[in-house]
């Protein structure tokens, strides 16, 4: 991967989200508010944080933007795909995240983001009954539809470049198969041969991003872009890719947790976490097979932290077979709490002598509030990373996403531990201002 200096933006920036739920309109909302003055990008790396960049006399604390190109709020162009046709204000008003005078003001921008028709496979979200969606006749046809979606967005808006992001529901859990995920010749073969069971129309998407020259990331826990074929693509487009699945809540206060707990070599029994929340994103968990794929990005945090092999007598301990502290992960679909999650973690540890002690953590959280800074930070540093010559994973991203992604085919194992991914996007900024990336990742 190319470590050179990222070059200026050119013209607009345009967005294009899959799924204009909950997430998606509060996010496009605040941007919106906030380049009229009117809100503030709380929460967001790329608007707020300050890095260290240079040594001694040379050390200076700079906002991204005085280190790196990075676009500006006033140059993004919003577009979506939905398998509900609302527009963004329809949907904002209707997720109720957001209070109707705090959307009002920036209503007939919203409004004119109309969602195109989603490519859409009911077998992957049976919860979800929108009529929004394409006719396509397999999944090849699915791609060449969104590819010229894609251009035609470029034409209507005139924006540069394009960068798409996942913000649409989890899909069924899709295992990676060899056979069809193994390679990019496998994968458009299965896509041509419509393999409806292996080829998600999430890979659809990504498939057609990459082709069109725009960085893709997944916001969801789904598998589409963590297979090799869908990397294979990223370096043969010269296009960055991130994922997965948007680190908001429980995730979050684990990855940051955790690191206290092995930081001062305490031991752990066992981690109970359980989640309730009733948007469409807990409508579709709800459903088994949906809930599998957001099972398995939750539950690999903690064990790439806390690390049983390395430290036997603190995390050796749990479960039945007495190797390991127990892992337990929920998440219940409960309507009344609309978008406000309630996240608790039970968490029993054990210090001197083996003495048990407990912590509670409950964290009632605004999953969209939490979910859009990502959005915006993941946006504008994958088109900052494009624009860097930076294709394939990008490790630096991790810092956003719940299950990052990694190269298991070589046996890497993900960084989850929250402060080492800060310090993995501290580096990747400075190497892309032109500056030394001079911190190690203990």
């Amino acid at each position: 991967m190319a470590t050179k200096k990222a070059e200026a933006p050119k013209g607009k920036l345009g967005v294009l989200v899959v799924g204009l739920g909950a997430v998606t309109s509060t996010f496009m909302t605040g941007v919106l508010m906030a380049r009229k003055g009117l809100a503030k990008p709380v929460g967001s790396m790329t608007q707020y944080d300050k890095i260290r960049v240079g040594k001694g006399a040379d050390k200076k604390y700079l906002h991204y933007k005085d280190i790196v190109p990075i676009a500006e709020l006033d140059d993004i162009v919003f577009g979506a795909w939905d398998v509900y046709p609302a527009n963004a204000y329809e949907s904002a008003i209707n997720a109720e995240v957001l209070k109707e005078k705090d959307i009002n003001p920036v209503k007939e921008e919203l409004e004119a983001i109309k969602p195109m028709k989603a490519a859409f496979d009911k077998n992957y979200a049976k919860r979800l009954d929108g009529d929004n969606v394409k006719d396509a006749k397999d999944r090849w046809d699915m791609v060449e539809q969104l590819r010229e979606d894609i251009r035609n967005f470029k034409k209507e808006t005139g924006v540069d470049r394009v960068v798409v992001l996942w913000a649409a529901s989890t899909e069924v859990y899709v295992p990676i198969d060899e056979e069809v995920h193994g390679s990019l010749e496998a994968l458009e073969k299965a896509m041509k041969a419509d393999d409806k069971e292996r080829i998600a129309p999430s890979m659809c998407y990504a498939y057609a991003a990459l082709s069109e020259g725009c960085p893709f990331i997944m916001g969801a826990p789904n598998t589409t872009v963590d297979i090799p074929a869908m990397w294979e693509l990223s370096e043969k487009t010269g296009m960055p890719i991130a994922g997965k699945d948007f680190k908001t809540g429980q995730t979050l206060v684990k990855s940051g947790f955790a690191p206290i707990i092995g930081t001062r070599m305490l031991g752990l029994s066992g981690w109970f976490s359980t989640n309730i929340l009733g948007n469409r994103d807990g409508l579709v968990l709800d459903e088994p097979a949906n809930f599998r794929t957001k099972e398995v990005s939750k539950l690999s945090t903690l064990e790439s932290i806390l690390v049983p092999e390395e430290q036997p007598d603190l995390y050796g301990h749990g479960n039945d077979e007495d190797t390991q502290y127990y892992h337990k992960v929920r998440i219940n679909y409960y309507p009344p709490r609309n978008d406000n999650k309630e996240g608790w973690d039970n968490i029993d540890i054990f210090g001197w002598m083996g003495y048990p002690m407990q912590i509670k953590i409950n964290f009632l959280c605004r999953d969209s509030i939490l979910a859009a800074p990502l959005c915006l930070d993941l946006v504008l540093l994958s088109d900052l990373a494009a624009r860097a010559g930076r294709s394939g994973i990008q490790r630096f991203l991790s810092f956003f996403l719940k299950s990052p992604m990694h190269d298991y085919t070589k046996g890497e194992v993900p960084v989850n531990h929250l402060f080492q991914q800060y310090t993995m996007l501290k580096n990747a900024i400075r190497e892309m201002g032109g500056y030394e990336a001079d911190e190690e990742i203990d």
